[in-house]
């Protein structure tokens, strides 16, 4: 394993990309590292899938929506009118250790959140709080421990140049032609950041998709090797019961075959 290892989870919403990010943490905690697990979705699940209670996990107050924080590291509160002056590059390197939550085992949880308000545009204080501190985290991971980062849906999080100095991306994505439409941008805006290795899962795979898989790796031949996991219920099951993903079985489908695909990229 290369380490420190410092890797994006992107993809379309609700491809699995928060419940990959959540086994991927896992996977590496019990391996040894000391992992940092970050959500920075507008809409933060990656507690719940960690293993937190719903109410523990609810109750995280997320960096960007920290007004007093935004403000008191920043020198304005987000959403202030437009052409108010800020600090863009204001101090971070405290931010983990005061708001960062414990899992256990070495694996911890820090929700940045994402923008998802009006009048917050991708120069707001808030922005430049998380992109501050998201640089800070990848540049300064030591050699026994690794940041996982559940990434914004969508684009969002290489428009504001969020998804700069990973050493892996790795694109969530479900077979369908958006998804995999998607997943082709996000790659190329991953490599134009400077992201040095790609893998792209495709999850929820149909029994018998043999052509399909084959169609897959043609497509993306080149540009990122691909894994595939099966449609799996107990994943399902879970999320409906707001289950983490250390209770799934370890021999379920999906399970299985992320953690076969952890293991041939990071083990």
């Amino acid at each position: 394993m290369a380490l420190p290892l410092r890797v994006l989870v992107a993809g379309k919403g609700g491809v699995g990309k928060t419940t990959v990010s959540a086994l991927l943490s896992h996977f590496l905690r019990d391996r040894g590292m000391r992992v940092l697990a970050v959500d920075a979705d507008s809409v933060p699940n990656l507690g719940i899938a960690l293993g937190l209670p719903p109410e523990v996990a609810g109750s995280i107050v997320p960096l960007v929506r920290n007004e007093e924080l935004v403000e008191q590291r920043t020198g304005a509160r987000p959403g202030q009118a437009w052409g108010v002056l800020f600090r863009v590059n204001p101090r971070v390197d405290d931010l983990a250790e005061r708001y960062g939550v414990s899992v256990g085992g070495g694996l911890s949880l820090l929700v940045v959140g994402s923008i998802d308000a009006a009048k917050q545009g991708c120069l707001c204080p808030a922005i430049a709080l998380a992109k501050r501190l998201l640089k800070h985290l990848v540049s300064s991971t030591d050699e026994s421990s690794a940041v996982i980062v559940d990434s914004e849906a969508g684009a969002e999080v290489f428009g504001r140049g969020l998804a700069e100095n990973f050493d892996h991306m790795v694109c969530v994505s479900e077979p369908t032609v958006a998804s995999l439409d998607i997943s082709k941008r996000l790659l190329r805006m991953g490599r134009q950041l400077g992201i040095r290795e790609f893998s792209l899962i495709v999850n929820k795979m149909p029994e018998r998709g043999e052509s399909l898989r084959e169609a897959i790796e043609r497509r993306f031949s080149g540009e990122a090797r691909a894994f595939f996991v099966p449609s799996d219920p107990e994943v399902l099951r879970a999320s409906i019961e707001g289950r983490g993903v250390g209770t799934l079985p370890v021999d379920s489908p999906a399970v299985s075959a992320l953690r076969r695909t952890f293991s041939e990229l990071f083990g």
